[in-house]
């Protein structure tokens, strides 16, 4: 049976060969196809960072295929938990071996969740993916201890503390009276019992004279002079050594996560030591997600990522955000919707976050990040 409508075409047309119209019509298709594949396949010079896995540091997770508790603490009293204080992660999508597509970047430039970044922000060209993993492996090794070091400093706990010198650069002032394995013990006769304390009498010692450094070499007392010099990072005072903090804790702390690297756990870690030492859930069970480095005063340092954290946290559903307040400026206009986000500068700020949440105080009074 034949179809008819009012609009068929007049006497002497063909019906259903296309006209020019119809032609340009195909090849602007066949075009756009084409410049579609181009750039589905080709690499682009950028990698994709979006919102990672969450892990609740006083729950479990996967390991070798058994679920295992983040943080233990053998042969200590610990106590139940209740809620959670979950840690953020980033994904990295590409490495220079394997660089996302324009088209996977385009896609990611539309995502609010998702951040693009040049590849060389990633991975310095000096610097193999292998390198790099290592690298993150190890911060977060570091960052685990001193996560520990400042829950037990906050619970009152006393341990000794030694600062080491791990390298020192070719141009340091240090260079050929210091040397790696040093341990730095005072300056100007005061001692030196953490990282923080050494970049304080460096600061007060100043660049007008030499700075007497108190060091153990090979079991030997020394001292040594050094001329400090102000350094490109906020105007601090150095000698040129890259030093790393080692602690003799009380008893054993495990904290066992896999492939996640980087230091922004350390806040997070050290509240979930701090919840398991104490009677009572620390949040009064309430879901509470953060980030930020930690080191032994309690001091939480800014991190990277933190977009794709609060899009990472307002996907699992969790109401509250503790924030590095020197991340605020990355944080406010990029609120996910029923979150809020606390500014804290150390670890005391975050526990009365967390003790107004389980107490029902009033949080207008603390902190935050501006919504916008």
């Amino acid at each position: 049976m034949a179809l008819f409508t009012d609009d068929a075409p007049p006497s002497g047309e063909h019906p259903h060969r296309p006209g020019r119209s119809g032609r340009a019509g195909w090849i602007v298709l066949g075009v756009a196809l084409t410049i579609g594949l181009i750039l589905g396949v080709t690499p682009s010079p950028y990698v994709i960072e979006k919102p990672g896995p969450v892990y609740n540091t006083i729950g479990a997770a996967n390991h070798n295929g058994t679920e295992t508790p983040l943080i233990t603490i053998p042969g200590e009293t610990v106590y139940p938990t209740k809620g959670s204080l979950d840690l953020l992660t980033v994904s990295l999508v590409g490495n220079p071996d394997n660089r996302p597509s324009w088209l996977k970047v385009a896609a990611a430039w539309l995502d609010p969740s998702q951040a693009v970044i040049p590849i060389d922000a990633a991975f310095p060209p000096s610097v193999t993916t292998r390198q790099r993993d290592e690298e993150n492996q190890a911060m977060m090794v570091d960052s685990q201890q001193d996560a520990i070091a400042a829950a037990l400093t906050n619970l009152g706990y006393d341990y000794p503390t030694v600062v080491s010198v791990v390298s020192l650069p070719k141009d340091s002032p240090a260079q050929g009276i210091m040397k790696a394995g040093d341990q730095v013990v005072s300056v100007n006769g005061a001692a030196v019992a953490d990282i923080a304390a050494l970049r304080k009498a460096l600061k007060a010692n100043g660049t007008e004279t030499p700075a007497s450094i108190g060091i153990v070499r090979d079991g030997k007392n020394l001292t040594v002079q050094v001329a400090p010099v102000k350094s490109s990072t906020a105007g601090a005072v150095v000698v040129g050594i890259n030093v790393t903090t080692s602690y003799d804790f009380p008893f054993d702390v495990k904290i066992q996560l896999d492939q996640v690297g980087g230091p922004s756990a350390g806040m997070m870690f050290a509240l979930g030591i701090i919840d398991k030492l104490t009677p009572g859930a620390i949040q009064g069970g309430a879901d509470v997600a953060g980030t930020g480095t930690i080191d032994q005063a309690g001091t939480v340092g800014p991190i990277g990522g933190i977009r794709q954290k609060l899009e990472g946290a307002s996907a699992a559903g969790v109401d509250w955000f503790l924030a590095p307040a020197d991340n605020c400026n990355e944080v406010t206009g990029h609120i996910p919707d029923g979150l809020k986000v606390f500014a804290v500068k150390t670890l005391d700020d975050s526990l009365a976050v967390l003790d107004a949440i389980r107490t029902d105080g009033d949080l207008a009074k603390l902190p935050t990040c501006p919504a916008g």
